[in-house]
Parts: structure tokens; sequence; C-alpha cells
């Protein structure tokens, strides 16, 4: 049985196939057209793969360009995605922290990956990957350097996290002669206490698992572990993880026919 996920991110697309024993996976930029990254992605991926499109048993998509997929045997919400996805890669995981380039997630889960509950945040950018971008840009460094910046840094605390207030509050800081990497652990804080209080509201948990692009930072991580008061750990695969759900549920439809 082949089965591939498609995850459409807002500054991301993601794409693997799964043949049950081995995983292809494929990862790029997703531009100004979703269906168009989606096209490329899929094609590149097949030809690393060695598949052709017709032996596909079944695809299906997720993330917010999912709906533009116009391939895809089935379209599937970023959350039931994320969920499996994150069960796959960290067996054992009960609470899943996603932040991606536009939005963030907070999701219980059982064993078999099933949603117990959620809480989103897609109506402001404050914390998400494109938030990081900009403050990087007002910072002057790149988004990738982040976490090295503000290892071992005093946080300064921030006022605002909407995107806009928070570039002018760092121009301000960095006018006032304060050091970029003391900004950046605020900034990193300020993202955490928010996830926090989304998490929080999900009741204890034993393993976190965190994913999406904004997991890669380092710093985030370590203050999420920081204010939930237990480890958060980040899969190999992170940014991978809605994608990776879409196949396993894509396996399970297959099945099912």
């Amino acid at each position: 049985m082949l089965v591939a996920g498609i995850d459409i991110g807002s500054m991301s697309t993601k794409a693997v196939i799964f043949n049950g024993q081995r995983l292809f996976k494929t990862i790029a930029p997703t531009g100004w057209s979703p269906r168009q990254a989606a096209h490329q992605v899929y094609g590149r991926l097949l030809n690393q793969s060695g598949y052709t499109e017709e032996q596909i048993d079944y695809l299906i998509a997720t993330g917010y360009g999912r709906v533009s997929i116009d391939f895809a045997d089935r379209v599937v919400t970023e959350i039931t995605c994320h969920a499996r996805g994150a069960a796959y890669l960290l067996p054992g995981t009960d609470l899943v922290i996603d932040i991606g380039g536009q939005d963030s997630k907070v999701i219980r889960i059982n064993d078999e990956g099933q949603v117990l509950d959620f809480a989103m945040n897609d109506k402001c950018a404050a914390g998400t990957g494109r938030f990081l971008q900009v403050i990087a840009n007002a910072l002057g460094v790149d988004v990738s350097d982040l976490a090295a910046l503000s290892k071992g840094q005093t946080p300064i605390a921030l006022n605002s996290m909407c995107t806009v207030f928070a570039e002018s509050e760092v121009i301000g800081l960095l006018t006032q002669g304060k050091a970029k990497g003391e900004i950046i652990a605020g900034l990193h804080q300020s993202i955490a206490r928010r996830i926090a209080s989304m998490a929080q509201r999900m009741g204890a948990s034993n393993r976190v698992t965190f994913t999406g692009g904004v997991a890669i930072n380092e710093g985030v991580q370590a203050s999420l572990e920081e204010q939930l008061g237990v480890p958060v750990q980040v899969p190999k695969d992170c940014q991978l993880a809605g994608a990776i759900g879409a196949a396993l549920i894509a396996r399970d439809f297959n099945s099912r026919a």
C-alpha cells in the first residue's frame, strides 16, 4: 500500500509518501500559490521516491491551503493530522504544541493520536513563524539565529505580542541600547507564556511534543519547558507532523475501501 500526505502551510509545503516501511519526505517554501507549491513539491517527492502518481493508492491534503489542492482524494483538518503525526513521531505523547507560519495549536490526544480537545489561535499572528520573521527583520538578524543569540541572556519583558506593536517596541528597545539577545529572550518568554496559557486549560501533561517550524527554535522550546514545568520534546521531523499524519490517515481510509 502506497499512501501520501501533503501539508500546505502558509510558509512551507510538506509532503510524504509512506510505503509501510519507509517514509519519503520533502519540504519547500509555499510562495504565492499554494496550489502550485503542492504540485511542485508532490512532483519532486515522486521523483525522489521513484514512484509514479498512478501508484499512489490514496492521498490526503491538510493545512491552510488544503482546499486548493485538486489532486487529493480527501482533505482533513490540520488539527486531526498533526495529532496523528505527533503520536507517530513520539509515541506516548498526550499533548501536542504546534506553532506554524500563521497559527498556533495545542492539542490533547490519546495513545492512538485521536484528538480529545484542542485550542487554536488563528486570529492573530502573535508567536507564529511569521511573527518571528518580522521581529528578526526588525533586529537585523536571520530568524535561524534567534535561538543562539538568546541563549543564556536575561529576558527583557515585552508589553505587546501584536506584530505591529511588538515590532515598534523592539525598535524602541534597540534605540535604548538594549542587547539583541535579551530582547529575543524576552520574545521567546512571551511566546511561551501565551502558549502555556492555552496548554494549561487542557490539564496536566506528562509527555509534550512540540511540532511546526517554530519548534526548530531551541529558545522557544526551552521557554516552553520553563513555563509548563515539564520536558518539551521536539521530534526530528517536527515540521512534517501534519503531512505524516495525513499519510497515516490516508492509509486508514484506503484500508476501508
